[in-house]
């Protein structure tokens, strides 16, 4: 999607953006509430319209056939979400092969509602030692609004509540699905 399209779907929605623009070469994208399918077409915008770097992750099931080919194409990286699968040294092994790299990853996990937060997100930048950048998805405002860098420190419970109450003040498109 080129910048000029991203403004274009930004603008025909009425979405403003807030926060700083990420400027560092490597971070992971925290990005909540995720509660429609919608979010996926306005984080393409995002992207576009900032020119961002980022990828994506989603389940794998998505990445078969016969759409599977448009979901890589748009930076999609298949995760399997079986047990024992070890997706956080994977994914910081990515960050370590490639100069720039970027990743954004729904804490929630789902669109479904749930009580879940899952903290995967977290370990993949603890472990590729990048920052992470919250970004929320306000659809009461029409907002989406990207926070300072967060560096994870050694207290991961703190900062994982303190990332999670972040996101507390904005609703999502289905707000009583969210988790947060």
């Amino acid at each position: 999607m080129s910048k000029a399209l991203g403004w274009c779907y930004l603008k025909f929605y009425k979405w403003q953006m807030l926060g700083p623009r990420p400027t560092q070469p490597k971070y992971v994208l925290a990005i909540a509430p995720h509660t429609s399918n919608r979010d996926f077409f306005l984080g393409l915008a995002i992207r576009a319209y900032w020119q961002l770097p980022a990828k994506f992750m989603g389940k794998s099931q998505l990445f078969r056939p016969p759409y599977g080919w448009i979901f890589r194409a748009l930076g999609g990286y298949p995760v399997n979400r079986k047990p024992n699968q070890n997706h956080v040294e994977a994914v910081a092994e990515i960050f370590d092969n490639h100069e720039e790299f970027a990743i954004g990853i729904a804490p929630e996990g789902t669109r479904k509602a749930g009580n879940t937060f899952k903290t995967g997100f977290y370990y993949i930048a603890k472990a590729a030692n990048v920052p992470i950048i919250r970004v929320a998805l306000d659809y009461h405002t029409k907002s989406v609004i990207f926070s300072e860098p967060f560096y994870p420190t050694d207290d991961a419970e703190q900062d994982i509540k303190d990332i999670r109450d972040w996101f507390k003040p904005y609703k999502g498109y289905f707000p009583e699905k969210g988790v947060i």
